[in-house]
């Protein structure tokens, strides 16, 4: 009776199958956009820094600068990379005001970024 069927093996391509009958029809996943901020981040020497902050972004409205180092989001620590990033999104939709706790210079400050659907707004700016 042919190769044995591993269950394993079907829940991804079920997935898949899902993951591309969204985006065929509506162009991208059918859920509400993760919040983006528009800021890169790094990790070193266990902490979380601030990369990357793109001009004309969220991150940047807010004051967010290149260097910064991530204490919290939310009033949640931050202890690695993929948990900025999973605090971030677990924020709510794009269009969420996520608070930051940042250090600067030896002094913490909090900023308040008014998040942003990626989506859009790299559309937005491919038009212009």
């Amino acid at each position: 009776g042919g190769p044995p069927r591993d269950i394993n093996m079907i829940v991804p391509i079920d997935l898949l199958t899902a993951i591309l009958d969204e985006l065929l029809t509506h162009g991208r996943p059918n859920h509400p956009a993760r919040p983006w901020i528009g800021a890169y981040a790094g990790e070193g020497e266990g902490r979380v820094v601030i990369a990357g902050v793109l001009p004309k972004g969220p991150a940047s409205a807010a004051g967010v600068r290149v260097g910064d180092i991530v204490l919290s989001v939310r009033d949640e620590a931050v202890g690695s990379l993929a948990d900025f990033y999973r605090k971030l999104w677990q924020s709510g939709s794009a269009g969420v005001e996520i608070p930051i706790e940042l250090v600067r210079d030896g002094r913490t400050i909090w900023v308040r970024v008014k998040s942003r659907d990626r989506g859009q707004m790299l559309k937005k700016n491919s038009l212009q």
